[in-house]
């Protein structure tokens, strides 16, 4: 057994040391790579008309402000505190945003203050995203071929029992025009008079029929209400988010409260991210949320390959199927179990056709037990005029290729939410209103992108030390030089101060 001496450790944090902040970040460091990958100077130019050109006292740099917000984002600090707490003493932090060892940092005041008197209304925040998203593109990391969305819940900045019930208005729908007009033209296919123009005063009236009672919350009435099967319940907001096949990058981020239905704004979205970065999108995969006939209608007319997962329609025990009634086109009619047809009544405005069947042929039916209870002795059945678009979509399910795209939402979609989640504090609403976690969830999505960004283009390009080390040395070497220059000169200059 070798022996070894026990020493006392010598007290060495009060020497002087000629030290560089270069040489203290590592190189494998986070923020070096992002640093490396990523052009922040665009903040400047975006965020120039909301200051004084020739007056006032001199601002923050816009750049290191939002450079602060990307680190809290990053590495998951929800306290501006806190944050600037961490700056403080974390050397990494400080030279991400250029600040040396003796630089003083911002209060935390001047984030908020910036944001609520500054920012309040302006586009910056999605400017920053759309800028991050044209980048990635410029590196060849989007292609937007093939996109995934989904929406995930943030628990709102609210108690759920603090609420009062309130007569809300009807969300209006952007396709509402464009059925009405196929409502009509299915009418009078089928010889019957057009409806008459629907009033649209209902949708923004909440006492009329098309408005329904809902809780608000006191603390934060532009959050919603959940109440959704296997989520939890109270007041949430929805972050609706779309990621490209290609790098798993977001290309989209949008928040409503969360009593919004998953497919209210998405085709809305996906028109602006065709429109904004040009995609060319061929193929989407979507959850069964999404399922309505007014998505695959409009996926189908944008001439998109969609998968969109199976829902399971509600049965009564005891009864037939709803599959079980099959459609003739040729005919239009459906049959029942029995054969018996189930002719054209009429469209109504909600664009479902009605077919019914003969209550003569139903009172002697074997089977009608397992049809209807109608005490008319009718069986009804519905189908929207758009519901070949929902079989066409619903069959790629067991297309080879559909299942490969749906295989696909959990390794894309769903894992940039749990990773936001995890990593980024996407968990809860760090504000209050509707555009304050608009504002979280775009610096977050931007901030996931920036991370996968460097760490894919510096594993592509290899290490960003290498050439960092190399500067970091040489300013190493002029730092104690210049260091012991200024030594010599204070050591000469007391010593004529002793001698006289």
């Amino acid at each position: 057994m070798i022996a070894r001496m026990l020493r006392q450790p010598g007290d060495h944090q009060h020497e002087l040391e000629f030290v560089c902040i270069e040489q203290l970040v590592p190189a494998d460091h986070l923020v070096r790579k992002i640093a490396a990958t990523i052009r922040f100077e665009f903040i400047r130019e975006r965020v120039a008309h909301l200051y004084c050109a020739d007056n006032g006292r001199p601002a923050l740099d816009p750049v290191l402000l939002f450079k602060i917000l990307f680190l809290g984002y990053l590495f998951g600090i929800r306290s501006e505190r806190r944050l600037m707490a961490e700056i403080e003493v974390n050397l990494a932090y400080r030279w991400f945003l250029g600040l040396g060892l003796g630089d003083k940092v911002p209060d935390h005041s001047t984030l908020s203050q910036n944001r609520r008197r500054r920012f309040t209304g302006s586009s910056i925040y999605q400017d920053i995203f759309d800028e991050i998203v044209l980048q990635a593109m410029g590196h060849r990391l989007i292609d937007g071929r093939e996109l995934f969305s989904d929406s995930t819940h943030l628990k709102a900045n609210a108690n759920k029992n603090q609420f009062r019930k309130e007569a809300v208005a009807r969300a209006t729908r952007g396709y509402l025009d464009e059925l009405e007009a196929d409502v009509n033209r299915d009418r009078a296919a089928h010889g019957k008079p057009p409806l008459p123009p629907a009033s649209k005063e209902g949708d923004n009236d909440p006492s009329s029929s098309g408005g329904k009672e809902t809780r608000v919350s006191t603390t934060d009435p532009e959050s919603g209400y959940m109440r959704r099967e296997g989520k939890p319940e109270g007041f949430f907001y929805l972050d609706h988010r779309t990621v490209d096949g290609k790098a798993n990058l977001i290309t989209d981020t949008h928040v409503t409260p969360g009593n919004v239905h998953d497919s209210v704004p998405y085709l809305d979205r996906l028109d602006r991210q065709r429109q904004r970065f040009g995609f060319q999108v061929e193929a989407v995969a979507l959850d069964s949320g999404y399922f309505t006939a007014a998505i695959c209608h409009g996926l189908e007319q944008r001439d998109i390959y969609a998968v969109i997962g199976y829902t399971r329609l509600p049965h009564r025990p005891g009864f037939f199927h709803k599959r079980e009634y099959l459609y003739d086109e040729h005919y239009d009619c459906y049959l029942c179990p029995q054969n018996q047809v189930l002719s054209y009544r009429t469209t109504n405005r909600d664009g479902f056709r009605q077919y019914a069947s003969d209550p003569k042929v139903c009172a002697s039916c074997p089977v009608r037990a397992r049809c209807t209870t109608s005490k008319s002795g009718v069986k009804e059945i519905t189908r929207h005029v758009w519901q070949s678009a929902k079989e066409a979509i619903d069959a790629r399910r067991l297309d080879p290729e559909g299942k490969r795209l749906y295989r696909r939402r959990q390794q894309t979609v769903e894992r940039s939410f749990a990773d936001g989640k995890e990593l980024h504090g996407h968990r809860y609403a760090r504000m209050r209103g509707l555009a304050k976690v608009a504002e979280q969830c775009l610096l977050s999505a931007a901030c996931q992108n920036m991370k996968k960004m460097a760490l894919l283009l510096t594993r592509k390009g290899g290490s960003c030390g290498g050439l960092s080390a190399l500067v970091a040395g040489m300013i190493t070497g002029l730092a104690i030089w210049s260091g012991w220059r200024r030594w010599l000169r204070i050591e000469t200059a007391n010593g004529f101060l002793a001698a006289a």
